[in-house]
């Protein structure tokens, strides 16, 4: 029975938690209880905790105090969405209770506490039903344990049961939850983390690193090709068509060619070089650079059929990528002695300002009205606090202005912005893209920054947010049936609609955005959006909607089809 530990076993039992939900985080993601493409608590807690442990296995000081310093901070910067940062305060508040060396189970329970005061004072309004009220009812159910048996490891039994049965009730507090069946997403990450712990205390657990998170083919791909391009001439590439081809597995053909990795890589490896093979239960993709890409495919076919190919001729391109690689890298040494950190030289702006957006044609639009920085980001991929940070460091500027632009991401940049000492930052909490632009267009130069945040703050009041995606499960919401791959109509936060009709999915988006006072609508239009059903939007406002504008903007976002503003 172990009775106290120390901060070597703390790095242990942090990075088992670590590990504990890195294992389950795809889990963790499908809980989510709105079936739009937000489904990330589980990535968002995993990454931020990677962070902390990253930050916590460099230092060089093993005293518990010291670790548990170093756990925090990682955490800070590394947290991900509103799951992430809430993760980051509970753990954070929870260091701040380990003071010795040696923790018993007094100092382990009181430690709980501490993180459930730390969270709960970093969030505007708590929901109970969440991973808060997990969270809480863990640090009551750990300090009555450690009064029977002042033991870490008893403290840990009992807190892995208190969390799971808390889980259970989420349902019950939470209406949402309830009518979706699901239990909370980032309640059930707490439950991973405290069972990884304890398996770690217990020996039960390795202390291997974390597996770095892994790249996509499309960025292996675009690798491979800064180096072909970067370092070879046209004469050096010895195999000339880079291939890619996409390969959806047969049952007949693979009962009689069974499909193996190692053997099929061994086989492509004779056509050229620079092959990268990924595989699923039913798709195989294939990246590769060969001089007859005939003979490629005739060896995928052998598994499946032929769904998508590309093939690029490189000799020709060569002499355009890289003269763009000399100018991408010329402009970037420019830049880097234009913006060195802390220059006096450089003329300081009055205000600068930074949004978090995703899609070519959305990160102009902020741009063109004044956005000095764009973090690419929203749903499904969450900037850290340490890249908000990071950002606002680089701008040279008295006053910096951020646009989350996503309801997930304002509890981050909040926490970014509390960590910046020396500039005067302000978060406006945008949470759409529609919301974003009335906040910068409320923006006054001639203003003071206090005057100019209740302006903007107005601003994004001021316009009405409707988007339209694509459901990723069945379910139902606020009565409204929801089907896997349905279109899916959302004003502001709420679903008012459900089909298999974008077009009707559009029509009756915009019937609940419109009303007597608007007189503007503006629909951005994304990188899976239909020409046909734009222009039908774009008529049915006109024909309904006598006093009203229309405006479009090939907005080139992914997940959202339409994001539309109206004001």
């Amino acid at each position: 029975m172990t009775t106290n530990i120390d901060g070597e076993t703390l790095i242990d039992m942090f990075a088992g938690g670590a590990q504990a939900l890195d294992r389950h985080a795809e889990r963790v993601d499908a809980l989510n209880v709105f079936p739009v493409p937000d489904g990330d608590t589980g990535t968002n807690m995993s990454l931020t905790i990677r962070s902390g442990v990253k930050e916590m296995r460099e230092g060089e000081d093993f005293r518990a105090p010291e670790v548990a310093k170093r756990f925090s901070k990682g955490l800070l910067m590394g947290a991900r969405g509103n799951s992430g940062v809430i993760l980051s305060q509970l753990f954070r508040g929870f260091t701040k209770g380990i003071e010795k060396n040696e923790v018993d189970g007094h100092a382990f329970a009181a430690a709980f506490e501490h993180g459930v005061d730390t969270a709960y004072r970093a969030v505007m309004k708590p929901v109970e039903g969440t991973m808060l009220t997990v969270a809480k009812d863990v640090a009551k159910a750990a300090k009555r344990e450690a009064r029977k048996h002042n033991d870490v490891d008893a403290v840990l039994t009992e807190v892995i049961a208190e969390s799971k049965r808390s889980v259970e009730r989420t349902p019950d507090l939470l209406p949402a939850l309830k009518e979706a069946d699901v239990v909370d997403s980032g309640g059930q990450g707490l439950v991973h983390i405290y069972e990884g712990m304890q398996a770690a205390l217990r020996g039960e657990a390795t202390a291997e690193p974390l597996p770095e998170q892994q790249p996509s083919m499309d960025e292996l791909v675009r690798d491979e090709h800064h180096y072909v391009q970067g370092e070879m001439s046209a004469e050096d590439i010895e195999f000339g068509y880079c291939t890619e081809l996409m390969i959806r597995f047969d049952e007949e053909k693979t009962k009689e060619n069974p499909y193996n990795d190692e053997d099929f890589r061994e086989a492509l490896s004779a056509y050229g070089d620079s092959l990268l093979v990924v595989s699923d239960e039913d798709l195989l993709k294939i990246h590769i650079h060969a001089e007859h890409p005939g003979y490629v495919m005739n060896e995928a076919q052998k598994y499946g059929e032929l769904t998508n190919v590309k093939i690029e001729n490189m000799r020709e391109q060569h002499a355009e990528l890289s003269s763009m690689h000399a100018e991408a890298q010329k402009n970037k040494q420019e830049a880097a002695e234009q913006e060195p950190p802390g220059d006096e030289q450089q003329e300081k702006q009055t205000y600068a300002f930074v949004a978090v957006t995703m899609g070519g044609g959305v990160e102009e639009l902020f741009k063109s009205i004044g956005v000095d920085v764009i973090i690419e980001g929203g749903q499904t991929m969450n900037p850290s606090t340490e890249q908000i940070f990071e950002t606002i460091n680089r701008l040279h500027a008295d006053h910096v202005f951020i646009i989350p632009n996503n309801g997930n991401i304002v509890m981050t940049a909040q926490q970014a912005a509390d960590e910046c000492e020396e500039v005067d930052v302000r978060v406006i909490p945008t949470k759409s893209v529609p919301q974003g632009l009335g906040a910068m267009f409320a923006f006054n130069e001639e203003q003071d920054a206090e005057t100019n945040e209740q302006a903007m703050n107005e601003g994004l009041s001021e316009v009405k947010s409707g988007q339209v995606t694509t459901a990723i499960r069945d379910t139902t919401i606020e009565g409204i049936e929801i089907k896997e791959n349905d279109y899916m109509g959302i004003v502001e936060d709420n679903i008012v609609s459900s089909g298999e009709s974008l077009e009707q999915t559009l029509q009756k988006v915009a019937a609940s955005l419109i009303d007597d006072e608007i007189e503007m609508v503006t629909i951005i239009v994304g990188e899976d959006a239909d020409e046909d059903c734009t222009q039908a939007l774009v008529d049915h406002i006109e024909d309904q909607y006598d006093e009203v504008e229309t405006e479009v903007h090939d907005g080139k976002q992914p997940l959202y089809h339409y994001i539309i503003a109206a004001e």
